[in-house]
């Protein structure tokens, strides 16, 4: 399992007690992917830039084609940029990866059983394993937990890589809030707007 699997398994299993925003879980795993390439040495950092390193199949779909998906051409992009870029609708991504291999399900509704409900976990190794890694409080998972919204900051150390990738990770989801805030304001500023016509 990648660590950005588990974190897509970690927030689905928390939704329930506290929903995460879609943008935010989409900018997190895309940072938990710049991480597991980091693991399977497709990537390395210099200082905030990703150089992507030979390209070999790590075995999960999605985070071949986070590899793939690498500027291969000077200037290298930020991770940050990488962040936003890759971010767009990876939460949804994961979901239905998720679905696809049969970690999830949807559940059905009592009066018309063809709609379909939340998507729900089912009880499965993968969704212990990273249930395991969370209460073990691992710091890079911790903190991505943290970055989306739903733990508290982690206690352990972080490796300095792993520390920039949250960094960046941390100043987007900080900068969507920000987005979002300023959108909240305009809205009522032109709703006020038209109360006074």
């Amino acid at each position: 399992m990648t660590t950005a699997r588990d974190l897509a398994i970690v927030v689905l299993n928390g939704a329930a007690d506290k929903p995460v925003e879609q943008g935010d879980l989409s900018l997190v795993l895309a940072g938990a992917e710049v991480l597991d390439l980091l693991d399977a040495h497709a990537l390395i950092l210099d200082g905030d830039r990703i150089l992507p390193q030979a390209q070999a199949p790590t075995g999960d779909r999605l985070l071949d084609e986070a590899a793939e998906a690498l500027v291969r051409q000077e200037p290298y992009e930020s991770v940050e940029d990488w962040v936003w870029r890759r971010g767009r609708g990876l939460s949804a991504a994961y979901v239905d990866d998720l679905e696809r291999v049969g970690l999830t399900a949807r559940s059905r509704g009592r009066r018309i059983p063809l709609r379909t409900g939340r998507t729900e976990l089912v009880d499965s190794p993968a969704r212990r394993q990273a249930e395991e890694r969370r209460a073990a409080g691992e710091p890079v998972l911790a903190a991505l937990v943290s970055a989306a919204g739903i733990g508290d900051e982690p206690a352990g150390e972080l490796a300095d890589d792993a520390a920039t990738v949250l960094a960046a990770v941390g100043d987007a989801v900080m900068e969507l809030e920000a987005v979002r805030q300023r959108k909240v304001i305009e809205d009522a500023a032109f709703d006020n707007v038209w109360r006074g016509y």
